[in-house]
């Protein structure tokens, strides 16, 4: 198949002046518009996109579906994805499911009748039931972010027990004694990770597990806010808390400052993901850092090889975190 390229060079002209002349023809002179019809017929380019990839039997187009599309840890996970597809001519339709199974099929239903090549998932729940053996006779299908060992999909996605652990051992290392943690759903498999990070931090500490200081929330500002209060009414409050995302981390930090704790001297907070909003509230957050970017793109490439047949049907792409240290967490003032 003739691309653009090829008329651009027949025509002796630059792609950007092929495009402009047969979207825009009115924006480049008669002379040149001549030159470039010419060459199309020449090289027998057809710049009807959608009829091409129907003769491939493919669209171009990759079904991304997000859990919560207003949550900004999303964000940069997606700009990654859309860099790797625009990359290589493919265009990327976000589906925010909104946790409705309803919404997730109406996506699903474009990879199954062809209208899209595969789909990116965002969060570990299939938007459609299935048995284990039928697995292989899904569309391609990639997940970033969490890992489901038993749904055996292509995943993109961080160690998220190891980096629990380390969050959680820089506080007992400050001399912390006292650490709860404000965890995600139980329903997410990185939450389950993320509090055997915590557990194996206290162990190794030689710290006993209080089942008090174990909370959990929806990954919003508002459960921060309202599980820092059950926290800090307990008769032996926390002097620090480990939370899943950085969003329940900075909800419970403003929150405990509203009922005069000070953060860090009163109080240590310590989140994960670094969202951007990390470095800049009050006081900066001390956080997993995820190489959110990163994982979209990494999936999206390994999304590509899978269209291309490439066997990555269990594959695993691992990749490194680091707890970056800023303001929000310091030794408890009472050992």
């Amino acid at each position: 198949m003739a691309t653009m390229k090829d008329v651009a060079q027949l025509a002796g002209v630059s792609t950007a002046t092929v495009s402009r002349a047969l979207m825009n023809p009115e924006k480049v002179s008669s002379s040149t518009r001549k030159r470039v019809e010419d060459a199309v017929l020449e090289a027998g380019y057809s710049p009807n996109s959608l009829a091409r990839n129907l003769r491939r039997n493919e669209s171009k187009t990759i079904v991304t579906i997000v859990p919560d599309i207003c949550d900004p840890y999303f964000s940069e996970i997606i700009r990654g994805i859309e860099d790797a597809a625009m990359e290589h001519g493919y265009l990327v339709l976000l589906g925010d499911s909104g946790q409705s199974k309803k919404r997730e099929t109406s996506f699903v239903n474009l990879v199954f009748t062809k209208q899209a090549d595969g789909m990116l998932l965002l969060g570990t729940d299939l938007p459609f039931d299935i048995s284990k053996p039928e697995q292989k006779n899904l569309p391609p299908i990639v997940m970033a972010c969490e890992f489901a060992p038993e749904l055996e999909l292509p995943t993109v996605h961080i160690d998220n027990l190891t980096s629990a652990f380390e969050a959680v051992n820089y506080l007992s290392q400050l001399g912390h004694r006292r650490i709860a943690q404000i965890a995600g759903p139980d329903t997410a498999f990185l939450c389950r990770f993320r509090q055997q990070g915590y557990q194996q931090a206290l162990r190794r500490a030689g710290l006993q597990m209080n089942p008090a200081y174990t909370v959990k929330g929806d990954f919003t500002f508002e459960a921060g806010a309202r599980l820092i209060r059950n926290l800090l009414a307990l008769p032996e409050p926390p002097t620090a808390i480990f939370c899943h995302n950085d969003i329940m981390a900075i909800g419970a930090m403003q929150e405990a400052k509203k009922l005069g704790l000070r953060v860090p001297q009163d109080l240590s907070v310590v989140g994960f993901d670094d969202i951007q909003f990390a470095q800049y509230c009050d006081p900066p957050l001390t956080t997993v850092s995820q190489p959110r970017y990163e994982i979209g793109r990494q999936a999206m490439y390994m999304m590509l090889e899978v269209l291309k047949g490439v066997d990555v049907s269990a594959g695993s792409r691992l990749l490194d975190t680091e707890l970056v240290i800023r303001n929000s967490a310091a030794p408890p003032r009472i050992l």
